[in-house]
Protein backbone atom coordinates (compact mmCIF):
# COMPACT_ATOMS: atom_id res chain seq x y z
CA UNK A 1 0.00 0.00 0.00
CA UNK A 2 0.71 3.37 -0.54
CA UNK A 3 2.32 5.34 2.21
CA UNK A 4 -0.51 8.12 1.72
CA UNK A 5 -3.38 5.59 2.38
CA UNK A 6 -1.31 4.11 5.55
CA UNK A 7 -1.44 7.64 6.59
CA UNK A 8 -5.14 7.86 5.59
CA UNK A 9 -6.46 5.13 7.53
CA UNK A 10 -4.29 6.51 10.41
CA UNK A 11 -6.01 10.18 10.20
CA UNK A 12 -9.64 9.28 9.37
CA UNK A 13 -10.28 6.03 11.49
CA UNK A 14 -7.66 6.05 14.14
CA UNK A 15 -6.02 2.73 13.80
CA UNK A 16 -3.05 1.76 11.82
CA UNK A 17 -2.31 -0.56 8.93
CA UNK A 18 -0.05 -3.84 8.85
CA UNK A 19 0.96 -3.94 5.51
CA UNK A 20 2.75 -7.40 4.83
CA UNK A 21 4.01 -9.44 1.67
CA UNK A 22 3.72 -13.12 0.36
CA UNK A 23 3.20 -15.02 -2.36
CA UNK A 24 1.45 -18.59 -2.79
CA UNK A 25 4.20 -20.38 -3.11
CA UNK A 26 6.29 -19.03 0.15
CA UNK A 27 3.43 -18.06 2.12
CA UNK A 28 3.84 -15.01 4.22
CA UNK A 29 7.82 -14.03 4.33
CA UNK A 30 7.40 -10.13 5.38
CA UNK A 31 5.38 -8.43 7.26
CA UNK A 32 4.56 -5.83 9.97
CA UNK A 33 3.72 -8.43 13.04
CA UNK A 34 0.75 -8.13 15.35
CA UNK A 35 2.06 -10.40 18.57
CA UNK A 36 3.53 -8.48 20.89
CA UNK A 37 6.53 -10.44 20.83
CA UNK A 38 6.96 -9.34 17.56
CA UNK A 39 5.39 -6.04 17.02
CA UNK A 40 7.56 -3.32 15.89
CA UNK A 41 7.69 0.23 14.93
CA UNK A 42 5.06 1.06 11.28
CA UNK A 43 7.07 2.61 8.69
CA UNK A 44 4.26 4.14 6.57
CA UNK A 45 5.30 2.54 2.76
CA UNK A 46 7.04 -0.60 4.27
CA UNK A 47 6.07 -4.35 3.81
CA UNK A 48 7.76 -4.77 7.03
CA UNK A 49 10.64 -7.43 8.01
CA UNK A 50 11.39 -10.55 7.57
CA UNK A 51 8.18 -13.39 9.17
CA UNK A 52 10.62 -15.47 11.61
CA UNK A 53 11.76 -18.45 9.76
CA UNK A 54 12.66 -16.56 6.24
CA UNK A 55 15.55 -14.29 5.71
CA UNK A 56 14.90 -12.24 2.75
CA UNK A 57 17.39 -10.14 0.97
CA UNK A 58 17.61 -7.80 -2.17
CA UNK A 59 20.03 -9.27 -4.62
CA UNK A 60 21.78 -7.30 -7.72
CA UNK A 61 21.39 -8.45 -11.47
CA UNK A 62 24.52 -10.63 -10.77
CA UNK A 63 23.03 -12.73 -7.62
CA UNK A 64 25.12 -10.65 -4.90
CA UNK A 65 22.98 -9.54 -1.56
CA UNK A 66 22.93 -5.54 -1.62
CA UNK A 67 23.11 -3.25 1.04
CA UNK A 68 20.48 -0.27 2.48
CA UNK A 69 18.56 1.47 0.09
CA UNK A 70 19.47 -0.39 -2.94
CA UNK A 71 16.68 -1.59 -5.08
CA UNK A 72 17.29 -5.14 -6.75
CA UNK A 73 15.60 -8.29 -6.78
CA UNK A 74 13.73 -9.62 -3.82
CA UNK A 75 14.87 -13.38 -3.00
CA UNK A 76 14.32 -16.00 -0.05
CA UNK A 77 18.01 -16.70 1.37
CA UNK A 78 16.99 -20.16 1.15
CA UNK A 79 20.03 -21.57 3.14
CA UNK A 80 18.59 -19.15 6.14
CA UNK A 81 14.71 -19.78 5.91
CA UNK A 82 14.06 -22.76 7.72
CA UNK A 83 10.00 -22.04 7.27
CA UNK A 84 10.24 -22.03 3.50
CA UNK A 85 8.72 -24.90 1.92
CA UNK A 86 9.12 -23.84 -1.77
CA UNK A 87 11.47 -26.46 -4.00
CA UNK A 88 9.53 -26.51 -7.31
CA UNK A 89 7.15 -26.18 -9.92
CA UNK A 90 5.23 -29.62 -10.49
CA UNK A 91 7.06 -31.40 -13.74
CA UNK A 92 7.92 -27.73 -14.65
CA UNK A 93 11.86 -27.61 -14.82
CA UNK A 94 12.64 -24.61 -16.67
CA UNK A 95 10.15 -22.45 -14.56
CA UNK A 96 11.78 -24.03 -11.44
CA UNK A 97 15.01 -23.16 -12.88
CA UNK A 98 13.63 -19.08 -13.11
CA UNK A 99 12.79 -19.18 -10.17
CA UNK A 100 16.11 -19.76 -8.79
CA UNK A 101 19.32 -17.84 -8.73
CA UNK A 102 22.25 -19.45 -11.08
CA UNK A 103 24.20 -20.52 -7.56
CA UNK A 104 20.52 -22.46 -6.20
CA UNK A 105 20.79 -20.21 -2.98
CA UNK A 106 18.26 -17.71 -3.38
CA UNK A 107 14.26 -17.95 -4.70
CA UNK A 108 13.72 -14.77 -6.78
CA UNK A 109 10.50 -13.69 -5.84
CA UNK A 110 10.02 -11.68 -8.97
CA UNK A 111 9.34 -8.33 -7.56
CA UNK A 112 11.91 -5.17 -7.06
CA UNK A 113 12.48 -3.31 -3.71
CA UNK A 114 15.10 -1.89 -1.46
CA UNK A 115 15.67 -2.05 2.70
CA UNK A 116 16.59 0.25 4.79
CA UNK A 117 19.40 0.23 7.82
CA UNK A 118 16.89 -0.99 10.54
CA UNK A 119 16.07 -4.35 8.16
CA UNK A 120 12.26 -2.57 6.68
CA UNK A 121 11.85 -4.01 2.88
CA UNK A 122 9.63 -1.45 0.25
CA UNK A 123 8.01 -2.55 -2.42
CA UNK A 124 9.29 -1.06 -5.56
CA UNK A 125 6.99 -2.66 -8.24
CA UNK A 126 7.19 -5.88 -10.42
CA UNK A 127 10.53 -6.86 -12.15
CA UNK A 128 9.07 -7.06 -15.25
CA UNK A 129 7.33 -2.83 -14.58
CA UNK A 130 10.81 -1.75 -13.86
CA UNK A 131 11.60 1.16 -16.17
CA UNK A 132 14.99 1.65 -16.86
CA UNK A 133 15.98 4.98 -18.16
CA UNK A 134 19.52 6.34 -18.77
CA UNK A 135 20.91 3.35 -16.52
CA UNK A 136 18.46 4.28 -13.61
CA UNK A 137 16.53 1.61 -12.34
CA UNK A 138 12.84 3.15 -11.86
CA UNK A 139 10.43 1.36 -9.53
CA UNK A 140 6.70 2.41 -10.76
CA UNK A 141 5.28 1.82 -7.09
CA UNK A 142 7.64 4.98 -5.67
CA UNK A 143 6.03 7.81 -8.23
CA UNK A 144 2.94 6.82 -7.76
CA UNK A 145 3.01 7.08 -4.04
CA UNK A 146 4.35 10.19 -4.77
CA UNK A 147 1.75 11.35 -6.93
CA UNK A 148 -0.98 10.26 -4.76
CA UNK A 149 -0.13 12.70 -2.67
CA UNK A 150 -1.26 15.42 -4.69
CA UNK A 151 -4.47 16.74 -3.72
CA UNK A 152 -5.84 16.42 -7.21
CA UNK A 153 -4.86 12.89 -7.77
CA UNK A 154 -7.53 10.07 -7.28
CA UNK A 155 -5.80 7.35 -9.02
CA UNK A 156 -2.36 6.97 -10.67
CA UNK A 157 -0.36 4.58 -12.90
CA UNK A 158 3.58 4.73 -13.64
CA UNK A 159 4.77 3.21 -16.75
CA UNK A 160 7.84 3.41 -18.89
CA UNK A 161 8.03 4.27 -22.55
CA UNK A 162 10.31 3.85 -24.86
CA UNK A 163 12.82 7.13 -25.56
CA UNK A 164 15.76 7.21 -27.95
CA UNK A 165 18.06 8.67 -25.91
CA UNK A 166 17.20 7.01 -22.32
CA UNK A 167 15.69 3.90 -24.02
CA UNK A 168 12.59 4.51 -21.46
CA UNK A 169 10.93 7.80 -19.62
CA UNK A 170 8.48 7.66 -16.70
CA UNK A 171 4.77 8.00 -17.80
CA UNK A 172 2.25 8.73 -15.49
CA UNK A 173 -2.06 7.64 -16.32
CA UNK A 174 -3.32 10.08 -14.12
CA UNK A 175 -7.28 10.08 -12.69
CA UNK A 176 -8.17 13.34 -10.95
CA UNK A 177 -10.78 14.02 -8.48
CA UNK A 178 -13.78 14.88 -8.96
CA UNK A 179 -14.08 18.84 -10.03
CA UNK A 180 -10.45 18.62 -11.17
CA UNK A 181 -9.92 19.73 -14.76
CA UNK A 182 -6.79 18.26 -16.71
CA UNK A 183 -4.94 20.73 -18.60
CA UNK A 184 -1.01 21.07 -19.40
CA UNK A 185 -0.62 23.57 -16.79
CA UNK A 186 -1.76 20.71 -14.15
CA UNK A 187 0.37 17.94 -15.94
CA UNK A 188 3.71 20.58 -15.23
CA UNK A 189 2.40 21.35 -11.68
CA UNK A 190 2.44 17.14 -11.10
CA UNK A 191 6.02 16.39 -12.94
CA UNK A 192 7.43 18.87 -10.30
CA UNK A 193 5.76 17.51 -7.82
CA UNK A 194 7.46 14.25 -8.22
CA UNK A 195 10.91 15.67 -9.11
CA UNK A 196 10.73 17.88 -5.76
CA UNK A 197 10.53 14.65 -3.84
CA UNK A 198 12.70 12.34 -5.78
CA UNK A 199 15.22 11.62 -7.46
CA UNK A 200 15.49 14.15 -11.10
CA UNK A 201 15.29 10.85 -13.12
CA UNK A 202 12.47 9.68 -11.23
CA UNK A 203 9.84 12.35 -12.38
CA UNK A 204 7.19 11.62 -15.21
CA UNK A 205 8.52 13.62 -18.42
CA UNK A 206 4.70 12.64 -19.96
CA UNK A 207 1.52 12.81 -17.78
CA UNK A 208 -2.06 12.07 -19.57
CA UNK A 209 -4.96 12.32 -17.86
CA UNK A 210 -7.72 9.45 -17.92
CA UNK A 211 -11.25 8.74 -17.07
CA UNK A 212 -10.33 5.26 -15.17
CA UNK A 213 -7.72 3.04 -15.10
CA UNK A 214 -8.00 -0.70 -16.66
CA UNK A 215 -8.11 -3.40 -13.75
CA UNK A 216 -8.98 -6.72 -13.50
CA UNK A 217 -12.57 -7.60 -11.39
CA UNK A 218 -9.89 -8.21 -8.17
CA UNK A 219 -8.97 -4.29 -8.87
CA UNK A 220 -5.12 -4.72 -9.78
CA UNK A 221 -4.50 -1.78 -12.42
CA UNK A 222 -4.14 -3.94 -15.85
CA UNK A 223 -0.29 -2.14 -17.04
CA UNK A 224 -0.21 -4.30 -20.22
CA UNK A 225 -3.49 -2.52 -21.58
CA UNK A 226 -1.63 1.12 -20.46
CA UNK A 227 1.67 -0.12 -22.39
CA UNK A 228 -1.26 -0.65 -25.38
CA UNK A 229 -2.23 2.74 -25.54
CA UNK A 230 1.45 3.40 -25.81
CA UNK A 231 2.19 1.45 -29.37
CA UNK A 232 -0.79 3.30 -30.71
Amino acid sequence: LSPSIIVWAQQEWGIPIYDHFGQTELGMTINNHHHPNLEDMLKPGSMGKSTPGFRMVVLDEEGGELGPNQEGQLAVDTLHSPMCWFKRYWNDVERTKSKYSVDGRYILVGDEATIDNEGYFFFSGRADDIILSAGYRIGPFEVESVLMEHGSVAEVAVVGVPDELRNEVVKAYVVLKEGVKPSEELAQVLSQFVKERLSAHEYPRQVEFLKELPKTPSGKIQRFLLKTLISK
